[in-house]
């Protein structure tokens, strides 16, 4: 049995390369028996580069254990508008064109839980911090790249996806293209978030960009993919 502490914690910019290493190493335990391929530090760098790119507009939490190794993560972003997201990297999808009058747009994503943790209540307090800033307005919508299994459990958990796309192979695993609204997480956020304490939420409902950026960024890039289709 492993023993987790009774709370999560952010993860600060220095550990994101623990991070990485976690998702990485998780995924191909959990989907490939454990075989990792020969280049996956490849697949380590390329994480990295990434989460230090998104991390001055994103938060990152993890759970850990008694010694201090990650357990679980999960990582939520407000987007820019200008970083190009795994949605669009994967599967050429436009997050622009994939929604409707929404307000902010958000991505979840690094989301893994160790192979010998059988925890739903982690899983839970997991997406409560992610779906936290998506949840404080009616209008705001998260993407996410799910593996088929974590999306039949997050379906049975009461949180309402809609597909976007065909699946692809990603880091050993069946990943699906998703978008979650504000109407399909709400239900699942006010029943579970009494699982984590009122002070972390407030900080993870708390926002790194200011809307005025992501209003100029949305005319014109929506501007330009609306010009490219024409």
């Amino acid at each position: 049995m492993i023993l987790t502490k009774n709370y999560l914690e952010k993860l600060g910019k220095h550990q994101l390369s623990e991070l990485a290493e976690f998702i990485v190493m998780e995924n191909f335990i959990h989907h490939s028996n454990g075989e990792t391929p020969e280049d996956y530090n490849k697949d380590i760098k390329s994480i990295y580069n990434e989460e230090v790119k998104y991390y001055s507009n994103s938060e990152v939490y993890v759970a850990k254990d008694y010694l201090g190794f990650i357990l679980g993560s999960i990582r939520v972003l407000k987007w820019n508008y200008m970083d190009l997201l795994p949605l669009q990297k994967i599967f050429g999808i436009n997050p622009i064109m994939a929604m409707k009058n929404s307000n902010d747009i958000f991505h979840i994503g690094r989301f893994a839980i160790k192979k010998e943790v059988r925890d739903i209540k982690l899983l839970k307090q997991l997406m409560v911090y992610a779906i936290a800033p998506v949840c404080q307005h009616e209008g705001n919508i998260a993407f996410a790249e799910s593996d088929s299994k974590l999306l039949r459990t997050l379906n049975l958990m009461g949180i309402k996806t809609t597909v976007l796309g065909e699946s692809v192979d990603y880091l050993g695993s069946e990943t699906i293209p998703i978008s979650m609204s504000y109407d399909g997480l709400i239900n699942f956020y006010n029943k579970n978030k009494g699982l984590v304490s009122e002070d972390a939420l407030v900080g993870a409902e708390s926002s790194k960009i200011h809307k005025s950026v992501v209003s100029n960024y949305y005319q014109n890039i929506n501007n330009l993919y609306l010009h490219k289709s024409n």
